[in-house]
């Protein structure tokens, strides 16, 4: 089925080659952007591209466990969405919708950390102009553009308690993903054990060690975000003075 098959013989995909240096130059000249142009995204109107924006998501996301399903790679062992790049997925389609602060204080720390982390660092098949590689990229990217589109055109800003509610929303989740992983015999969010692969997690010590390191290390980055995103200027905007009520 070619560009929409299983196989990655034609598409091999690798890592710093020509398209994904294209990503790369794509993830910084959107968010560029959206930074100049923050003041004429505050309008109202915009509105309609947030629907549209949430419903491409939902459609794309779709399509690709239909193409899991046809291809015979779908099992509930990793497709479904329990990886932490899937669940700000859904966040983001949630605060698309809704614009509820909430989810943006938790997709800010999810998707920035990890879908930046997978665009730079990606594990992926499939090259240019396979599916896969539109589907992984463009919500990965979305992940990003995003929390950014609200935090400087819609006046969102995270405070030090945006990282309390992320410590919380992940030692809820956490255990939860453990008892799925225990069920359907899955590893997600590498709960369960280390990727087979070289990762970040080599060096965080051994199961179960490594994910209190790792949730440290996500705290730490989380803070840091904070610090660079925070409003400076100790006055809310009038734009989060109507920010609708999490």
């Amino acid at each position: 089925m070619g560009w929409f098959g299983r196989s990655f013989k034609y598409y091999a995909f690798e890592m710093f080659s020509a398209s994904h240096f294209m990503i790369i130059a794509l993830l910084f000249i959107g968010a560029v952007n959206i930074f100049i142009f923050r003041d004429k995204l505050k309008s109202d109107k915009t509105r309609k591209w947030e629907i549209g924006a949430a419903i491409s998501l939902i459609l794309i996301e779709a399509t690709y466990h239909f193409w899991m399903i046809i291809n015979g790679s779908w099992d509930v062992s990793h497709a479904i969405p329990l990886e932490l790049c899937s669940i700000s997925l859904i966040l983001n389609i949630v605060l698309l919708l809704t614009r509820k602060k909430l989810i943006y204080e938790i997709l800010l720390f999810t998707a920035l950390l990890g879908a930046s982390q997978a665009i730079f660092t990606p594990f992926l098949n499939y090259d240019f102009p396979h599916f896969r590689f539109f589907h992984f990229f463009y919500t990965h990217l979305m992940s990003i553009w995003v929390p950014l589109y609200f935090t400087w055109a819609k006046g969102y800003r995270p405070t030090i308690w945006s990282v309390l509610k992320l410590f919380i929303f992940l030692n809820v989740l956490m255990p939860i993903i453990m008892i799925i992983n225990k069920l359907v015999r899955g590893n997600y969010m590498f709960l369960s054990h280390k990727p087979d692969s070289a990762s970040l997690l080599d060096v965080l010590g051994p199961y179960p060690w490594y994910i209190l390191s790792l949730e440290g290390l996500l705290i730490t980055l989380s803070l840091m975000v904070w610090l660079l995103f925070r409003e400076k200027t100790g006055r809310k905007t009038e734009v989060e003075r109507n920010l609708p009520i999490a």
